[in-house]
């Protein structure tokens, strides 16, 4: 194994989305496309990273900030390469991107019914908020 962690660039955007949708519990949408992912790391560098072995991307995490907070967003491991702290560097990358950039607090959204993701934010030090609500809406 020749494991090696690196920004994310969009020329990884295939393989990225490929692991994605072979990820449970992971929520794609129109966000999602290719020129939306492009736009998100133009504007989030260094935020963004791969986890790659001998040049196939196994591991993905994407993190935006609004100068106060971050939050992280479609990390993902290959089943194959889980429970080998890949997920936890990834989340360690970013969360020391963030503090170097001055941002102290860090969110992330999980699925209700997405018992691997919560059991992993869990066990790395996460808290769930109870008394909070997402409200979403769609731009047309």
């Amino acid at each position: 194994m020749a494991i090696k962690f690196r920004e994310a660039k969009i020329e990884d955007y295939e393989q990225m989305y490929r692991l994605w949708e072979t990820t449970e519990g992971m929520g794609l949408s129109k966000s999602d496309t290719k020129e939306n992912i492009e736009r998100f790391l133009n504007k989030n560098p260094g935020l963004n990273y791969v986890c790659e072995d001998d040049g196939k991307i196994i591991g993905t995490i994407l993190c935006g900030e609004d100068g106060r907070r971050g939050y992280l967003y479609h990390l993902a491991v290959d089943k194959k390469y889980r429970r080998n702290g890949i997920g936890e560097k990834l989340v360690n990358l970013v969360l020391n991107s963030l503090k170097e950039k001055g941002i102290i607090k860090c969110h992330l959204f999980v699925y209700y019914e997405n018992e691997i993701g919560k059991t992993f934010w869990e066990k790395t030090g996460w808290y769930k908020r109870d008394e909070l609500l997402i409200y979403s809406k769609d731009i047309k």
